[in-house]
């Protein structure tokens, strides 16, 4: 969930190139220079640090009357479970991937680093379709407090390492503009890991609504949970994991007609955090 790069293209103007290619100029009264029309993107909406300057949260976007929410995704692998991946064990989700495409459902993926590297394809197509967005879980998949879920440790001093080390991994696997978004491994995080990451200058991004669908086996218990559970501006925390989460795709296709229905709009998290930053 973290940081990201931006490009400018550079534009020749015709008289000049004529004049490198010895083509013969005719002297003529000088003409103002055109006004640019490019412009440089924009950089996506962070909130302010928190007090005391730590990292800020963001938990849901606001409770307006315009019903949007947004659909998360966690793509989890930890820094330990190559071999797990190289004995079957799938820890991606194609079907899920395919299912919002089909449906076309604007959505962010939290992405861990060692799971691109494992899925750079994957990864790679995810973070160039403009129906998705990026954004960073980490590197390793390790707790950034103890005691969360079982989970092994990231140290202090190495927790913004980890996350600019995903950041590494998707600029290697070739997601382009991956987003300025954290999301801590278990929604884990103290006073001590917000200081932490304070100089990435990323905005952690939690949820407000819990699907329930890791190690779920009933996809419509699922969607249920989901259902009763969002709000407008309301994030609500999936998982895009074969092995871990195998009924998501089944919650998703019931999900979000359903919720369409009700008059939401799905949008991505970029999109809340600019509502809620305009707003203050």
């Amino acid at each position: 969930m973290i940081t990201r790069v931006r490009s400018i293209t550079a534009v020749c103007v015709l008289g000049a190139a004529l004049a490198a290619c010895g083509a013969p100029q005719t002297p003529r009264a000088a003409r103002p220079a055109p006004a640019a029309t490019s412009v440089a993107p924009s950089q996506p909406p962070t909130l302010a640090p928190g007090p005391a300057g730590l990292t800020p949260v963001f938990t849901n976007g606001p409770r307006t009357p315009d019903k949007t929410v947004a659909l998360t995704f966690d793509a989890d692998m930890t820094a330990d479970q190559g071999p797990r991946a190289l004995a079957g064990e799938r820890f991606d989700n194609p079907g899920l991937i395919g299912a919002l495409r089909e449906l076309k459902v604007p959505a962010t993926v939290f992405m861990t680093g060692r799971w691109a590297e494992e899925y750079p394809g994957q990864a790679r197509a995810i973070g160039r379709d403009p129906l998705f967005e990026v954004a960073n879980h980490s590197y390793s998949h390790y707790a950034f407090t103890g005691d969360c879920y079982g989970l092994p440790t990231v140290p202090e001093d190495r927790m913004r390492a980890d996350v600019e080390r995903a950041y590494a991994a998707f600029r290697k696997a070739g997601v382009p503009d991956a987003r300025p978004y954290f999301r801590f491994p278990g929604g884990c995080y103290d006073r001590r890991a917000l200081k932490a990451l304070t100089p990435a200058g990323v905005t952690a991004v939690q949820w407000d609504v819990v699907s329930g669908d890791a190690f779920a086996t009933d996809a419509d218990a699922v969607a249920r949970q989901v259902l009763d559970g969002v709000r407008p501006g309301s994030v609500v925390v999936l998982h895009c994991t074969r092995s871990a989460a195998p009924t998501t795709e089944r919650a998703v296709r019931t999900i979000v007609p359903e919720l369409r229905r009700q008059g939401f709009r799905f949008v991505r998290v970029s999109e809340l955090i600019g509502a809620a930053h305009d707003r203050r």
